[in-house]
């Protein structure tokens, strides 16, 4: 009987050892979180003599562990390293920097731009966030349809982060299902054009459709930008009619659209905001006016708005800061943007405004194109297209790492970082105003607020750099575009090298670097916000961890987890801070949505009606 009965148990016992081995292969096969960086560690310390926080530069270590920031010390503190160290000495260590204005061009027109070389140089240059403007590429993202368009193309692309703006354009804003839908499926803000955007499928907007808009977005706590300026024909056309023949004249097409455009669409526009105010129709709502150029009218006329109560916020941009209208010579259609760069003098005021606090933040507006369409043959400012491109990428040949993993070496950069140091040291900026301007105001803007600065809790968004470290971008620099004749910063000196950029403390760049496809899939998300600005309702639940969670999902299926997690002192319990929970594929019908359940000290809320946000205004 023993025999018989050893007989027949055996192969089963056989055929579970088959299939265990066969779960193990295959589980194990999959790369871990930390194998889909270039460090290989999970839980790690990052020591710098130069560490910046919201209340400081400071000497010390950041501690990472599960793609979050554990803790923040002091070097006179007592604290004792657990884990394994990366010691950058007196390199800055700075919050990652997230541009809220870039054109990834994708899908559609990928010979311009797309996911893969935008996202790729945004993680050379210290970038870890990117949130993509709903123009440029095809289809526009002007629908819920054409924002899961964007996502889909996004998908296993992507080396940082990644959020998208949507369009408000005439055939959405009187639709307040559409708008709804759109922002219900994640975009995380609305952009309108107040001119006409050169792109078919992108038509400007009016006082009115704002007006619509921002009575939409006031019920989900989320920004609207707004392209600032208006067409005055008879002034453009009066001031250019005597050069109109000098087309490779820059002065030329500086004529054809004056500050007067920029100052009659910010009066235009202020006449709206108006309704953000403390118990006005829009409360809740927010106007930010993308890439101020005009300093004069339009800057006075943002000042007086903001000190009377309007939610509003102002971004300039790093060409504006460094060129002026006399240094760009005839033909150089690199440098054509909309609204132009203009003179010296208003470049000075720019700078005073950023330094002084009435300009709030900075963007790139990366805005590429192919070489043909900037009309390098003929010079050709009315004809050429208008953007500054600032993303560079080219690629080498691969070379082979530890092991037998390849990773492919790419010749990159993104200059907004050394550009904005190097041209802001003649005014004294402090490390602590760039991040300010290029992390924690643009993280308010965006709703990120487990971004943008250096602190218990949020996401181990870091990029290290050496401030005093000069390059020339020339033909010998490793720093291209995809297409590189079009970049306007080529032949300039720069102080401020990117040495190491992590994101969500997975270390995506390292001195030419970066983490191949194959082993990138854990770590860089598509940012698509479900429901995100509720007012938190208290609910008796208690709950012994602090901080927030992500639950990577798709609405119904994210709330309905993110309640039975809260409503469970068992699960809520066990959470530790700033891990990410990811409900189980087969349960998501589509990936990249992101709903967040926040769980305070004592006790656990749940999302209920429209609330007062944080996040906005900036002011």
């Amino acid at each position: 009987m023993d025999f018989l009965l050893g007989w027949r148990v055996f192969p089963l016992l056989t055929l579970l050892a088959s299939f265990l081995f066969f779960f193990y292969m295959k589980t194990s096969s999959k790369p871990s979180n930390s194998e889909c960086s270039l460090l290989p560690h999970d839980r790690f310390w990052i020591l710098s003599n130069n560490i910046v926080t919201p209340t400081g530069v400071i000497s010390g270590a950041v501690e990472v562990s599960g793609g979050n920031i554990i803790s923040v010390v002091k070097e006179n503190q007592q604290w004792k390293i657990k884990s394994n160290v990366v010691d950058y000495g007196d390199a800055v260590v700075m919050p990652g920097l997230i541009d809220v204005h870039a054109h990834i061009d994708e899908p559609g027109r990928t010979e311009w731009e797309g996911f893969s070389s935008g996202t790729k140089a945004a993680a050379a240059g210290g970038v870890t966030t990117l949130i993509d403007m709903p123009l440029n590429s095809y289809p526009s993202t002007v629908s819920e349809e054409t924002l899961k368009l964007k996502v889909d193309a996004a998908e296993d692309k992507i080396y940082v982060d990644v959020g998208f703006w949507g369009g408000l354009v005439p055939d959405n804003a009187f639709n307040k299902s559409a708008l709804e839908g759109l922002l219900k499926a994640g975009v995380l803000g609305l952009k309108s054009f107040m001119c006409p955007s050169g792109i078919n499928d992108f038509p400007m907007t009016n006082a009115s459709h704002i007006k619509e808009g921002l009575n939409v977005l006031a019920k989900y706590k989320r920004p609207l930008l707004v392209h600032a300026e208006v067409e005055l024909d008879s002034e453009s056309d009066s001031e250019a009619s005597d050069d109109i023949n000098d087309a490779r004249s820059y002065s030329t097409y500086l004529k054809t659209r004056p500050p007067s455009w920029e100052a009659a669409a910010i009066r235009e526009l202020l006449a709206v905001t108006k309704d953000t105010r403390t118990g006005g129709p829009s409360e809740g709502s927010h106007v930010h006016i993308v890439h101020l150029s005009d300093t004069r009218a339009s800057l006075d006329m943002i000042k007086g708005a903001k000190s009377s109560g309007d939610s509003l916020s102002v971004e300039t941009c790093p060409h504006y800061l460094a060129f002026s209208s006399e240094e760009i010579q005839d033909g150089d259609t690199r440098m054509k943007c909309s609204p132009p760069i203009r003179d010296s003098a208003n470049r000075e005021r720019l700078w005073d405004a950023l330094t002084e606090g009435h300009i709030d933040m900075l963007s790139s507006d990366h805005s590429p194109t192919v070489p043909e369409l900037k009309r390098f043959d003929e010079g050709d400012f009315l004809k050429a297209w208008g953007g500054i491109s600032s993303l560079q990428d080219k690629k080498i040949p691969p070379i082979l790492a530890v092991g037998s993993m390849k990773w492919y070496q790419h010749l990159v950069g993104l200059y907004v970082l050394p550009v904005t140091w190097s041209y802001g040291r003649k005014y004294g900026i402090t490390l602590n105003q760039l991040a300010s301007w290029w992390s924690e105001r643009p993280a308010k803007l965006a709703g990120q607020d487990l971004k943008g600065s250096i602190v218990s809790g949020n996401h181990a968004d870091i990029v290290v750099w050496e401030p005093d470290t000069e390059f020339e971008l020339d033909d010998n620099h490793t720093a291209y575009h995809k297409n590189p004749s079009i970049s306007a910063y080529m032949g300039k000196r720069l102080s401020g090298k990117v040495l190491a950029t992590f994101v969500r403390g997975n270390l995506v760049y390292k001195e030419g670097q970066h983490a191949p496809k194959e082993f990138r899939t854990g770590f860089s998300s598509v940012i698509v916000e479900t429901y995100r600005y509720y007012r938190f309702q208290k609910i008796n639940v208690p709950s012994r961890k602090v901080l927030a969670i992500n639950i990577l999902s798709l609405g119904s299926v994210g709330n309905k987890f993110a309640t039975r997690i809260a409503s469970k002192p068992s699960l809520s319990s066990g959470i530790q801070a700033g891990h990410l929970l990811k409900v189980p594929q087969h349960q998501i019908k589509q990936r990249g949505r992101l709903t967040l359940l926040y769980l305070r000290e004592d006790t656990a809320y749940r999302s209920q009606a429209p609330p007062n946000s944080s996040r906005l205004p900036l002011r």
